[in-house]
């Protein structure tokens, strides 16, 4: 393979940026266009991944690499009609996170189009997509066409990223795993603003997450990247905000894809938890207001409440699963006010409820404990492209804050083998904390709002 694009040598870049030098604009396009056309070796590629991770990147350089990569393939352009309409989110990964499974219907029925493009899960955190393909029929690959069409007809789908869309980013995101650089700032934000920019947004919301089940365990990071998606994303002209979201605690009640789609649901016929809620509000009322369809924040979290009170949400759910290859009488069946969900989607063939050891308030509940039990029992994937068991799963049984007694019921699990080993007990009894006082778990999710420039 050749050692250069054009007049770039990519051994001179590689050794400016680790040195400390900052790459230029065609510089960094050259790189851009030979990740892309593998006229770059797989060791240079990783030895810039590298440089970028030890000196970092300078807003320019950052802003660069995004823009190159978002222009590294398909780019979705809308009907004139749609302007202003067009909005996302994006999260940076939870445990029991099935917040766009509601939001997306939600946003639609407030009257904008939602082209979430989605991915499969890895490590501890579930996949959107995973949830979505515990439902029997539910296709996750749309060409470009039937994704305007769906969105013209529905307003929302949920869809899995297309070898046309960003491809340097597939490359790059491979490697990163490989090279131990993913936690590198700039080439998180290049990653997600490239995706996010190709769908043609007019505005954005990102729910950057902290905690001890979050990719970062303290707020001053998580902060620290949320400005930078929210700087990149509008200098890219896409309307973006952010918000900070603790990520200790499952989100909901619900871990696991069966289930998780069970309790979003759930939410959307007006029966969700408050955290949930919370987040689904907080967040679809951000979009409202950053695209004009709200005059003040607490309007546009009103009117997501609204539609999920009413049903409107809930119809705009079933029309999306219909749309996506879901049979009529399952998309049907599933939004209807029964909650036998598991007439349609697989249940795990056996259910083991663990009791707590003490009594008193529960002041914590470890969500990556949970997580961790569960990618051992077949829910989660180790490599990209693993199969898994959608039916792996765990249902809370308590709340933060309320008190438990000695032998209560407070988890049950849901696996396909026979027993849970000794390990997998300990392992979650080890995950709830009961004591005396007040959990400080039990308050809001929402942290703060990183607002746009």
């Amino acid at each position: 393979m050749s050692n250069t694009e054009g007049a770039h040598s990519f051994p001179d870049m590689i050794r400016q940026k680790r040195d400390g030098g900052q790459l230029s604009t065609e510089e960094i396009h050259a790189f851009v266009q030979g990740v892309k056309s593998a006229t770059i070796q797989e060791s240079q590629i990783g030895a810039m991944l590298m440089a970028i991770w030890q000196k970092g990147m300078v807003p320019e350089e950052t802003l660069a690499l995004t823009q190159e990569m978002m222009m590294s393939g398909e780019v979705f352009h809308w009907p004139e009609e749609w302007a202003g309409l067009v909005v996302d989110k994006h999260s940076t990964g939870g445990v029991g996170d099935k917040v766009s499974l509601p939001l997306a219907p939600a946003l639609a029925a407030c009257g904008c189009k939602v082209p979430m493009i989605s991915g499969h899960g890895l490590a501890h955190t579930g996949g959107t997509l995973d949830k979505l393909e515990s439902i029997p029929g539910f296709t996750i690959n749309q060409p470009v066409e039937q994704v305007k069409q769906i969105l013209q007809d529905v307003g929302c789908c949920i869809v899995g990223q297309t070898e046309a869309i960003v491809p340097a980013d597939r490359v790059l995101y491979t490697l990163r795993d490989a090279t131990a650089t993913v936690e590198s700032l700039p080439l998180i934000t290049a990653s997600i603003i490239s995706k996010k920019g190709a769908e043609g947004l007019n505005a954005l919301v990102v729910d950057v997450k902290f905690g001890r089940a979050a990719f970062y365990k303290d707020l001053n990071s998580a902060r620290a990247l949320a400005k930078s998606l929210v700087t990149v994303g509008n200098r890219l002209g896409i309307n973006t905000g952010a918000v900070l979201s603790r990520m200790d605690a499952p989100i909901g009640r619900c871990v696991g894809n069966t289930v998780e789609v069970s309790e979003a649901l759930e939410c959307l016929k007006g029966r969700g938890p408050d955290d949930l809620n919370e987040l689904i509000t907080s967040l679809g009322g951000y979009l409202l207001w950053m695209s004009g369809r709200s005059a003040t924040l607490e309007s546009g979290q009103n009117a997501i409440s609204n539609v999920l009170r009413n049903g409107m949400a809930l119809q705009k759910f079933q029309a999306m699963l219909e749309a996506q290859g879901v049979p009529a009488p399952v998309a049907r069946s599933l939004c209807s006010d029964q909650t036998d969900y598991f007439q349609h989607m697989r249940p795990a063939n056996y259910q083991t409820e663990l009791t707590a050891s003490d009594e008193g308030t529960v002041l914590d509940i470890d969500g990556m404990a949970i997580a961790l039990v569960l990618h051992k029992l077949g829910a989660g994937r180790s490599k990209a492209g693993q199969p898994i068991n959608h039916s792996v799963g765990a249902e809370l049984l308590i709340d933060l804050g309320k008190k438990i007694k000695k032998g209560q019921p407070w988890i049950r699990i849901h696996h396909d083998c026979t027993t849970l080993s000794p390990q997998l007990h300990s392992d979650l009894q080890k995950a709830l904390l009961i004591g005396s006082g007040d959990s400080d778990q039990a308050s809001s999710r929402v942290t703060e709002f990183i607002l746009p420039h």
